[in-house]
């Protein structure tokens, strides 16, 4: 069998601090016998001499596209534009199985050049559930930018920290009115990490899941200062929020934060907003009268950079150890030639 290559990229993304890789894992990966080369990045939270003392092999920045055929690429957020044809196995997110803008554009990328995607949404145990995930620090964060949002502590451009910073900020202040907070999806990871970040800021949350979302009840939806939506929907639901339930009156609600971001997807449980917002304008104003602020942040762990990777990087690093053509990694595939067949993308 042909020895293990993993080649960790650097993200193209200017607000991307996070790695699905840190380097104390990094050294475990390498002492197993596989080969670990680390692209220079300088926006990366670890810098890339930490992974040069763990053993790591240094290269230039994008210098993957001509790394040799058989390097499975190891990256988090979407690929640069270019080339056009991709020959790498590619781990990271891809966000191309559910119609979502672009994805068929990438897929047909993977198909010219006869590589694959094994994408990290979709490495997933024998019941489906995800094996790594960066949910509870998406949750976290964004019920914490919330709470500050609706407090009128929430400045832009906003950067990364640490936990600790973020909590003292989060505690209330005698000044600090009370509000009501609503969780959709409480009981996974993402909503986990809202109620965490909720209890920090001094709030108990209203917690619905699916018994409450089967049926839901949009007027007590409506009556809560604060909401965070943490489902990622798989199969068409009713939508939780529409433009006329923006549009009334009585309307309570105030400060909406999408953590999924599924704006574009025809599952989108909030299709009420067309664009994301980033670190620069992190708020949208969706409505004047009563006001409705928007955080749709797609890449929020990424503002607690080294906390998020070292939860993910444990997660992961069991699968890479066990990296191979089935198991999870064998769903992995069979999903990605599954949505290539469904877009009617064919390798040439």
């Amino acid at each position: 069998m042909t020895e293990l290559h993993l080649w960790l990229r650097h993200e193209a993304r200017s607000t991307e601090r996070r790695t699905p890789i840190v380097p104390s894992d990094a050294r475990r990966l390498l002492d197993s016998g596989v080969t670990v080369t680390v692209e220079e990045s300088p926006q990366r939270i670890f810098p890339v001499e930490e992974y040069e003392s763990a053993g790591c092999r240094v290269a230039p920045a994008g210098s993957w596209v001509s790394s040799p055929p058989d390097t499975v690429v190891v990256g988090l957020k979407e690929l640069p534009d270019e080339p056009a044809r991709l020959t790498h196995r590619h781990i990271f997110f891809g966000h191309a199985y559910k119609q979502q803008p672009g994805a068929a554009a990438l897929l047909r990328r993977f198909a010219a050049g006869g590589g694959a995607l094994l994408d990290l949404e979709y490495l997933v145990d024998d019941d489906g559930r995800r094996l790594a995930a960066f949910g509870f620090w998406a949750g976290y964060l964004g019920a914490a930018l919330a709470v500050l949002q609706h407090r009128g502590r929430l400045t832009a451009p906003l950067a990364p920290t640490t936990k600790d910073a973020l909590d003292a900020t989060l505690r209330p202040a005698a000044r600090d009115a009370g509000f009501t907070a609503l969780v959709i999806g409480a009981l996974g990871r993402s909503g986990r990490g809202a109620r965490v970040a909720f209890a920090t800021a001094g709030a108990d949350p209203t917690c619905w899941d699916l018994p409450e979302t089967r049926d839901l009840d949009r007027r007590a939806l409506l009556d809560h200062d604060v909401m965070v939506n943490a489902v990622l929907a798989t199969s068409p639901v009713p939508p939780f929020l529409r433009d006329q339930d923006l549009d009334d009156p009585a309307r309570r609600l105030r400060t909406l934060c999408d953590v999924t971001c599924d704006v574009g997807s025809p599952l989108n449980v909030l299709p009420v907003y067309d664009r994301t917002t980033d670190w620069d304008a992190p708020v949208r104003r969706l409505r004047e009268e009563p006001p409705l602020d928007l955080i749709a942040i797609d890449n929020l762990p990424s503002l607690l950079p080294k906390e998020s990777s070292t939860d993910f990087s444990a997660a992961l690093l069991p699968h890479l150890l066990d990296f191979g053509v089935s198991g999870p990694w064998g769903r992995c595939l069979d999903r990605f030639r599954r949505a290539r067949r469904e877009l009617g993308v064919t390798e040439r």
